[in-house]
């Protein structure tokens, strides 16, 4: 299969990507709000922080290098450099197996102390964590495949390896958890104890078994990791990558493997350092958030339980475990909060290679259109996204089956990820014009303003968990702002936000308003679940009428869709195509 008919394009591959991202937050949704009760807010405090050291470790070992593999892979294949594409790969195998099993010791022997840290009171999120450790090496080896595959245009080993791990967590995930309560609810019934130990109540025997039954969703995590790391494996071995002997025959001699590993080193430490910079944000989320809050418990408890005693368990507040508990609302927040730049990191993922190689090209006509079609799809997708959760917070934590903390905490975190979602692709168009410094020195800016803002905002009685979603805010909004100053400046490419952004915000300001007029007017009439239901109806078909009256897309947002030619013909035919 020749190398032509293998590579996607930018918005073909973005298709992929976004297909596939879109199938594993069905599948995400499907194991974390089903999981958030069975667990609630506690567990899935616990389950949040094993995410928290695990992020940040993962993004050190994996991050920067499938990024560098793939830019690298991009501009030797666009230069007929077959031979170096090949060698890249070749090279790039040890440095991921050793930067895996380095990241998997750390997390073992880390987290303890960590935990230590975060919240000495609580400890018991570290058998999630131990339970999480492997999976950061199998992920090591996982991103050796993607981030070659990607540098090739073919973004379908990525898309399939994901969607397979998603669904083994969502399958063994919620089985073992579920497993796990069940096991101790049938242990106290018969016996009063719970593995072993005794409980006062049944509620506390519950929340005796949530350590166990958080590292059993995780296990689910961590099986899958194995299982796409297998897929990604068989693939390779089947498929092959595309590249034919005359290919192979006609590139030039390849560069020697010490000259290709430092390209690799140069190009992924600037990217993982920025990546790094990205999950620390989670991580001083957790340190800070739980710690500060336990802080404001011991000084002023009766402000926190003044506004949220009423959302939360009593044998929660008697065993000390309110921080947990606030930090599990802020997780499942922050699982919101995370889909709108999950969409958008697809089209970030596939811009890299095309916007390398417009780079490479040196048609500024190129370059032009490449940038502009990749944020004016984002606009499409980050704005209604973001605003939506915003607005409509309240009854989105309600028909989920969430704590109402989780709807507060949302109308802060709603439209960070506008922001947030916005600068996944700026960071990965930066990157692609070679400047791989720059997202990580902004993202060292934004972090500390986070970490102040978070210090010092958490730790106000009355502003508490509230902080950590002003410090997010406040952060992302820094980083897409002075991002896309910088990728204009490098590029020399005016970047024209009202044109790119205008009508996209407008049409999601509109649907907005629609839908909370909806939401207020019914509040009285309808219960929580229809209500939220047909809010985020109303939203949605605002939000399509006004993309086809205002004209917003345009013909090559649809290139890649199937069917695209007799959808252009139709928008044309009524005028509602720019």
């Amino acid at each position: 299969m020749g190398m032509k008919r293998r590579s996607q394009g930018f918005l073909g591959g973005a298709l992929i990507l976004l297909l596939a991202v879109g199938i594993v937050k069905v599948m995400g949704a499907l194991f974390k709000i089903p999981l958030n009760a069975a667990i609630g807010d506690v567990g899935m405090g616990y389950f949040g922080t094993a995410y928290t050291i695990y992020n940040p470790i993962f993004s050190l070992a994996t991050a920067g290098l499938p990024v560098a593999v793939s830019r690298l892979v991009s501009e030797n294949r666009a230069l007929g450099r077959f031979r170096d594409v090949r060698r890249l790969h070749a090279v790039s195998v040890p440095i991921f197996v050793l930067m895996g099993a380095l990241a998997c010791a750390l997390m073992l022997f880390g987290s303890a102390p960590f935990l230590s840290f975060v919240n000495e009171a609580d400890q018991n999120a570290l058998p999630a964590m131990l339970v999480l450790a492997p999976a950061v090496f199998f992920g090591a080896l996982s991103a050796i495949f993607r981030g070659y595959y990607e540098g090739l245009g073919d973004m379908r080993p990525t898309a399939f390896s994901e969607v397979a791990e998603s669904f083994c967590r969502l399958v063994l995930g919620l089985y073992a958890a579920n497993r796990v309560m069940e096991r101790a609810m049938d242990e106290y019934a018969a016996s009063g104890t719970v593995f072993g130990a005794p409980a006062a109540s049944a509620e506390y025997a519950r929340s005796a078994a949530l350590p166990y039954a958080a590292a059993g969703a995780i296990l689910g995590v961590t099986v899958g990791s194995v299982i796409g790391l297998l897929l990604l494996f068989v693939y390779h071995r089947v498929r092959g990558d595309g590249i034919s002997r005359e290919q192979l025959a006609a590139s030039p001699a390849p560069a020697g493997r010490r000259k290709l590993v430092r390209q690799l080193v140069c190009t992924a430490v600037p990217v993982a350092l920025a990546a790094l910079a990205v999950n620390l944000s989670s991580l001083v989320d957790t340190a800070f958030l739980q710690n500060r809050i336990g802080a404001v418990m011991r000084e002023s408890p009766d402000v926190l339980l003044g506004l949220y005693g009423d959302f939360l368990r009593p044998e929660d507040v008697a065993q000390g475990r309110v921080p947990t508990a606030l930090f599990g609302c802020y997780t499942n927040a922050l699982t919101l909060f995370m889909l709108v730049p999950a969409l958008t990191q697809a089209f970030g993922v596939s811009a890299l290679p095309s916007v390398t190689a417009a780079w490479a090209s040196g048609s500024r006509k190129r370059l032009e259109r490449s940038v502009e079609n990749v944020l004016r799809v984002v606009a499409l997708i980050a704005l209604p996204a973001g605003m939506a959760l915003s607005v409509l917070s309240e009854q989105i934590a309600a028909l989920l089956g969430y704590n109402p903390i989780t709807g507060k905490l949302l109308v802060l975190l709603g439209l960070a990820s506008i922001f947030a979602a916005a600068n996944v692709p700026v960071n990965s168009m930066l990157q692609a014009v070679g400047r791989v410094d720059l997202p990580v020195k902004l993202l060292c800016f934004g972090l500390a303003l986070k970490i102040a803002l978070n210090y010092v905002l958490t730790g106000v009685p009355e502003i508490n968990v509230m902080g950590a979603g002003i410090g997010t805010l406040v952060c992302y909004f820094f980083l897409t702002f002075f991002g896309l100053a910088a990728l204009g400046k490098e590029t020399g490419l005016q970047m024209r936000l009202f044109r790119l952004f205008g009508k996209p915000c407008a049409a999601s300001v509109l649907a907005s308003a629609a839908a909370w007029q909806i939401a207020e007017r019914t509040a009285s009439c309808t219960a929580e679940k229809p209500r939220a239901a047909l809010s985020m109806g109303v939203f949605l078909l605002v939000y399509a009428i006004c993309v086809l009256f205002l004209k917003v897309l345009r013909k090559t947002d649809l290139e890649a869709f199937p069917g695209a030619e007799k959808i252009t013909k139709i928008l044309e035919k009524h005028h509602w195509i720019g």
